[in-house]
């Protein structure tokens, strides 16, 4: 397949298929540098615990999230970012995905650098922090606290959304108790906690994320190329592009005001009080965006 093909089809992903494909890239890449040139590339970018190294690689506090342990670490990961990732962008734009993504990224950073600076049990700990937990655990629980009743089938029953979040978190509490990397257990509560007080600020009218949206926004128009200036020429054209434009404007507008209606529905009643019309346009539109 040449290049063109491949930009084809990683175009045609949603917004988590692509994360996925990222952090697949990093840790073949990762893989195939310490297998061949006996070199890992994972220190410059995994997450420090002590608060002034991680002064001296302030990156990191995004970039440990794409570096893994090993096949079983990011299988794991990507399966739930899968599966969670496909429930919100039948909801919401890619951007708001990668608000929730990335601030639950951040948060989850934050709570580790913050847990083994304080506690005493974990200061001797010799650790660093790398894996994309923390932003998966805030997508699910993200959609778990948006639409708690909708129900998912897994295996051979039907189980509410919230009864799987409830059981992600319980697990990292036991493990917390119980079992080892405590640090990456504080980790993914961390992003729970970024994912379920952004759905429920959401669901109250208010976007905790809408700053973070504006960086995309700033990052991508930087990245943009800029337009030729064409030779000034005077051109007599019909008035129609305006009523063109008038009529596309209007059509946005109508559009997103039924998914507003429809998202609004969702928070008072839940997934399954939808029409199959209404979830197929929902699903529809989530594609086009």
């Amino acid at each position: 397949m040449n290049t063109g093909g491949i930009r084809y089809y990683y175009a045609r992903l949603n917004m988590a298929e692509k994360l996925i494909v990222l952090n697949v890239l990093v840790f073949i890449v990762d893989g195939l540098l310490k297998g061949l040139i006996g070199m890992s590339t994972v220190n410059w970018f995994q997450l420090p615990k002590e608060f002034f190294d991680f002064l001296q690689q302030p990156w990191s506090l995004v970039t440990y999230s794409f570096f893994h342990a090993g096949l079983g670490h990011i299988f794991w990961n990507m399966l739930m970012l899968y599966f969670a990732g496909r429930i919100f962008m039948n909801l919401f734009d890619a951007k708001r995905l990668l608000s929730v993504y990335f601030l639950g990224v951040i948060v989850g950073g934050l709570v580790f650098l913050l847990s083994y600076n304080v506690f005493p049990t974990l200061i001797n700990q010799n650790t660093a922090l790398i894996g994309a937990s923390a932003g998966v655990t805030a997508v699910l629980i993200f959609i778990c606290a948006y639409i708690p009743n909708q129900e998912v089938r897994i295996i051979f029953f039907n189980v509410k959304l919230w009864h799987i979040g409830l059981f992600f978190v319980l697990v990292d509490l036991v493990q917390i108790a119980y079992g080892g990397n405590t640090g990456g257990r504080l980790a993914h509560l961390g992003g729970a906690f970024l994912g379920y007080v952004y759905a429920r600020q959401l669901l109250k009218g208010s976007d905790i994320g809408v700053g973070f949206a504006r960086l995309f926004d700033t990052m991508e128009n930087l990245f943009k190329p800029k337009d030729k200036k064409a030779p000034l020429k005077t051109v007599y054209k019909k008035n129609s592009t305006k009523g063109k434009s008038a009529k596309v404007d209007y059509d946005k507008e109508t559009k997103q005001r039924k998914i507003d209606t429809i998202l609004d529905k969702i928070s008072k009643s839940g997934y399954e009080s939808l029409s199959q019309a209404e979830k197929d346009f929902l699903f529809k539109a989530g594609k086009e965006d």
